[in-house]
């Protein structure tokens, strides 16, 4: 598998998020908030952030994956070593209520990502997500579609669990990239790993792109009835030849969202794609046109205001569908809109101080959108369903924009 080369590393990263955050809070220690009862108001404090529940009928299991890609050596961790991934599966599962339910990040991994944004007295407060680990999978008869996620420059899988699991909750596989070296996850064993510098290892949109071509041959792998793990670790019931590899989509957010542009244009098994306000940014120029559907949901970087956005447009020739979110940040699109409320409450930040970081859109109109749409544009273009939400601007969701 060969990888196109993508140079560009210009736009924001969920580090640099963070620090506005940081920047934009008070000095308020956060290890009176964690305690049993706020000394203030007398009521007790949060357990825990929270994410919002999936929507649709049925339970979510996940399962992680340590996988290795031997055609690709990494020169980084040295001689006899091979590209190192960490994946997640979300899946609709059945019989959950005897499995434990998964943390939004691994411990380690949530702490150094704490750490280097200087949250650390948040960690008691890590939110838990929907997902079941190791739950039986719901088999209905049919094979599942499946989509592949991507996550941003200096990110982690799990910050847009919130999409990742409504999907898998209306039937859906939904499969999380750990990308080695812009990304924070625990390996078995509680190794853990952190971004490394661009100019120590520049990671680049196009090695992201190479990650999940190769996570769609696990997913082929996994429809066939093996098991693509390195440690062979059991997987749960039902799940070998429960995908359906003729039914596989992609999407991420930020440098994600132009890893899965990339991917899409490069690799066919990807019926349909979808950018969370990717930069677009390619090198050397797009040389081909796309035919398959593709959808973009921008923020910041829109066709108007960024060229490498409108060139990507105009090489798409199939279904193709732009919409904006009025109000949106960058980050708007995934969990920060349901989390950073809930620090600004417990930090006592001012409503701008909150806007300064996920922008002006209502956190909870963000939420809904970021649940609705992007199933909506799987449901359209890889289960053939017919709906109405695609068409054009909805009463349900006024903030939601479609761009000509």
């Amino acid at each position: 598998m060969t990888t196109m080369p993508f140079i560009s590393q210009k736009g924001m990263t969920r580090r640099s998020v963070l620090g506005a955050a940081l920047a934009a809070g008070t000095a308020v220690p956060l290890a009176a908030v964690a305690s049993p009862a706020r000394a203030d108001s007398g009521t007790p404090a949060p357990k825990r952030l929270m994410l919002p529940v999936p929507t649709g009928p049925h339970p979510v299991g996940t399962v992680q994956l340590h996988l290795v890609d031997r055609s690709r050596p990494d020169d980084i961790a040295g001689p006899g070593h091979f590209r190192e991934l960490m994946a997640t599966v979300w899946y609709p599962a059945r019989d959950v209520q005897r499995y434990p339910v998964a943390p939004w990040m691994p411990t380690g991994a949530f702490e150094a990502f704490l750490a280097d944004a200087g949250f650390s007295d948040l960690a008691p407060l890590g939110p838990l997500s929907a997902g079941h680990v190791g739950a039986p999978v719901r088999r209905s008869g049919r094979r599942l579609p499946v989509v592949v996620f991507s996550h941003g420059a200096h990110s982690h899988q799990g910050d847009h669990t919130v999409m990742v699991q409504e999907l898998a909750s209306h039937g859906y596989a939904a499969v999380s990239v750990a990308h080695q070296y812009d990304t924070y996850t625990e390996f078995p064993g509680g190794r853990i790993a952190v971004p490394i510098d661009d100019e120590q290892a520049p990671t680049l949109p196009g090695d992201f792109a190479t990650d999940l071509r190769f996570v769609l041959d696990c997913v082929e792998q996994l429809a066939a009835g093996c098991n693509p793990d390195v440690d062979h670790r059991q997987l749960p019931a039902g799940l070998l030849g429960s995908l359906d590899p003729r039914r596989m989509g992609a999407f991420g957010w930020s440098k994600g969202g132009t890893a899965t542009a990339c991917a899409t244009l490069a690799d066919e098994r990807i019926r349909a794609g979808l950018s969370l306000d990717g930069p677009m940014q390619m090198n050397p120029p797009l040389a081909g046109d796309l035919d398959r559907p593709f959808m973009m949901m921008s923020a910041e970087f829109t066709r108007a205001t960024d060229p490498e956005v409108a060139a990507f447009w105009s090489h798409l020739r199939g279904w193709r569908l732009n919409i904006q979110a009025q109000g949106a940040a960058h980050v708007s699109y995934g969990d920060n809109e349901a989390l950073f409320p809930q620090v600004a409450k417990l930090l006592g930040w001012s409503r701008k101080q909150l806007q300064d970081v996920i922008g002006t859109l209502d956190p909870d109109q963000a939420v809904k959108i970021q649940q609705a749409y992007p199933l909506a544009f799987f449901d359209k273009h890889l289960r053939h369903r017919r709906g109405h939400l695609l068409d054009g601007p909805s009463p349900a969701f006024p903030a939601v924009t479609f761009l000509p």
